[in-house]
């Protein structure tokens, strides 16, 4: 998907829908080894940029999503929209397919 947005910050989630950004593997061991790029698995757990209001249920009431702007989450490891804005790459989930919310 090809996007105009000049930055982030101006993409506003609607719903249940929350933007995550994935946080980047160490390419570096804990001996001080580099690792090359091919041999740094991509992680599951992502950074919450920002979170819709919430969905509505059938009775019109707002249903708060699970998560805040900050939160660190394991998300799926396929699914998602994504979105490309410049050379970073962020993907928009709902709410739901968030699998767990880190507590650090």
């Amino acid at each position: 998907m090809t996007t105009a947005l000049k930055s982030i910050k101006s993409l506003a989630p609607l719903l249940d829908r929350v933007l995550v950004q994935r946080v980047k593997a160490e390419a570096k061991t804990a001996g001080g080894i580099f690792l090359p790029e091919s041999a740094v698995k991509e992680l599951n757990e992502a950074k919450v940029l920002a979170v819709g209001p919430g969905a509505l249920d059938k009775d019109g009431k707002r249903i708060q999503c699970s998560v805040a702007p900050g939160d660190k989450v394991l998300i799926p490891q396929y699914g998602g929209s994504p979105i490309k804005v410049g050379e970073e790459e962020y993907s928009l989930f709902r709410d739901h397919e968030l699998l767990a919310k880190i507590n650090e």
